[in-house]
């Protein structure tokens, strides 16, 4: 059976470290469900015209996403190739409760995860967090992650497994 799960995320990569923890969990619990991921973020694409014409999801992608977050979750994708069917990276560019709920009908969401640590500051991101918690048609919970200021390799791929 395959399930659909959002991930609130910057796209950083210690945002990572929450599907590192929710995968980890479920290959202890020998889970045999395949697994949809949504590595989602909020994002204001603001209301100027010219932004709203010419920004897609790709030039909003090249903004906030850096290629060792791809690399990063691309690794995670195949060790945990036995329960995860696809990842998908997207953002949430509603201001609405209601609108978050049915972008979560819409796309069949059924779990979702975030860590109070990870917040989306800057470049029009803004955080998820209140509309997960208020999302009723959603089992949500919450991931305590541990970040640390002096990691070795700081900024480097091998962040992502280090453990805590």
């Amino acid at each position: 059976m395959t399930k659909t799960i959002l991930i609130a995320t910057d796209y950083s990569l210690e945002s990572l470290n929450i599907l590192k923890k929710v995968m980890r969990e479920k290959d202890a619990a020998e889970d045999q469900n395949q697994y949809n991921i949504l590595l989602v973020s909020g994002y204001d694409t603001g209301d100027s015209i010219r932004d709203l014409l010419f920004n897609t999801k790709s030039t909003i992608f090249n903004k906030l996403r850096p290629q060792e977050f791809c690399d990063a979750y691309g690794i995670i994708r195949n060790k945990y190739s036995h329960l995860i069917n696809k990842i998908v990276c997207d953002i949430f560019t509603g201001s609405f409760q209601r609108t978050f709920n049915n972008y979560v009908k819409a796309a069949n969401i059924e779990e979702a995860y975030y860590s109070p640590a990870i917040r989306s500051k800057g470049k029009g991101k803004f955080d998820l967090i209140p509309y997960i918690k208020k999302c009723k048609d959603l089992e949500s919970r919450e991931i305590s992650l541990e970040v640390r200021g002096r990691l070795p390799e700081k900024g480097r791929l091998a962040e992502i497994f280090v453990e805590a």
